[in-house]
């Protein structure tokens, strides 16, 4: 039987939050009551931040993470390594790689990793904008940081082919990763052990 609720703004408010990740009707409607018996300008500061993350924040356009800035305050550091590029799935990996203080290069967002079986094509990820920056000239290696799934594999496959005429050096993290294993969930020792302990890409 379908809850009935007392209040259509709470339904609203309930049907808003339903639509998050991980999150049921009922958490939803605890998250609705907390909120409603909270004071009026905690509430007013949880909605503008939420809507000042959807309008304000923007994408790096050098890496594709995401930014208060046009360029992000890891590219703008000139003293991280520019020679080194760190390749990822998304912003939650960039997250994790940081949180292990081994590497000190700059990343490159994907947005994604090749999945047919989902409909994402080479095409649909930043993948050539990854070989334009290369192509640029400076960077003398390219660390393939993606999970270690068929996905990530493929990935990587592709992404080696596209830059083979750089002769830019290419490794993939060390499989201290279990196959199958999601990037963002690894531990961080595990993580920064893997990046120090890097292989060569064997194309």
């Amino acid at each position: 039987m379908e809850q009935q609720y007392p209040s259509t703004l709470l339904e609203k408010a309930v049907q808003e939050f339903s639509k998050l990740p991980g999150i049921g009707r009922k958490t939803a409607l605890r998250l609705s009551l907390f909120l409603l018996r909270q004071d009026t300008d905690s509430v007013d500061a949880f909605g503008e931040a939420m809507v000042r993350l959807k309008h304000d924040v923007r994408y790096c356009s050098v890496c594709h993470n995401i930014s208060d800035t046009d360029v992000c305050p890891i590219c703008a550091d000139h003293r991280r390594d520019g020679s080194l590029i760190c390749v990822v799935e998304n912003i939650q990996d960039v997250m994790a790689v940081e949180n292990t203080q081994q590497f000190n290069g700059l990343y490159h967002v994907l947005g994604g990793i090749i999945s047919p079986m989902d409909g994402i094509g080479p095409s649909d990820i930043e993948i050539d904008s990854l070989v334009s920056r290369v192509e640029k000239g400076g960077v003398s290696e390219v660390i393939l940081a993606l999970s270690s799934t068929m996905e990530g594999d493929t990935t990587n496959f592709y992404i080696s082919r596209r830059l083979a005429h750089t002769g830019v050096k290419l490794s993939v993290i060390a499989r201290g990763i279990s196959v199958g294993d999601e990037l963002e969930y690894t531990d961080e020792v595990t993580l920064g052990r893997s990046i120090l302990n890097r292989t060569p890409l064997n194309s």
